[in-house]
């Protein structure tokens, strides 16, 4: 699947797009920011590219300094997530057209989920600190 181009789109078929998937791998974000963003978790597939047909309903919301959140602006449906520098891409599997293709293995910012849900799944929990840890070599506290 690394490398296989994917179709996907909002709930209004106003933005379509083509996604490039790492691999055949799903994670969730629990952090608060996502939560809000996309009323739940953010179920996210990591992809090398993506690549959205017209764009007239695109919106882009930034987050933070290094992070940008897009999403229909027509249906509000949440599509990915990326780092500003175009260095990482996070696609709602969601919004793919075939979500299930993809296995759940991991959960981020675990430290963040509430109380009054888990996932049954056997998966890789990470908290806030330890990813950014992991993604930067230097303890930081928001993902963005």
């Amino acid at each position: 699947m690394s490398g296989e181009n994917r179709q996907g789109h909002c709930l209004c078929g106003a933005v379509r797009f083509t996604a490039t998937p790492k691999s055949d791998e799903m994670a969730v974000c629990h952090c608060s920011m996502c939560r809000r963003w996309s009323g739940g978790v953010f179920m996210a597939v990591e992809c090398d590219a993506i690549e959205v047909g017209d764009d007239s309903s695109l919106g882009v919301y930034t987050s933070s300094e290094w992070g940008e959140r897009a999403f229909c602006s027509s249906c509000g449906s949440t599509l990915f997530w990326r780092m500003r520098d175009g260095s990482h891409i996070a696609v709602s599997a969601q919004a793919l057209d075939e979500p299930a293709a993809f296995r759940f293995v991991s959960e981020i910012f675990v430290d963040e989920q509430p109380s009054n849900y888990a996932f049954a799944n056997e998966t890789q929990r990470m908290t806030g600190p330890e990813l950014v840890a992991m993604m930067t070599g230097k303890p930081e506290s928001r993902d963005g």
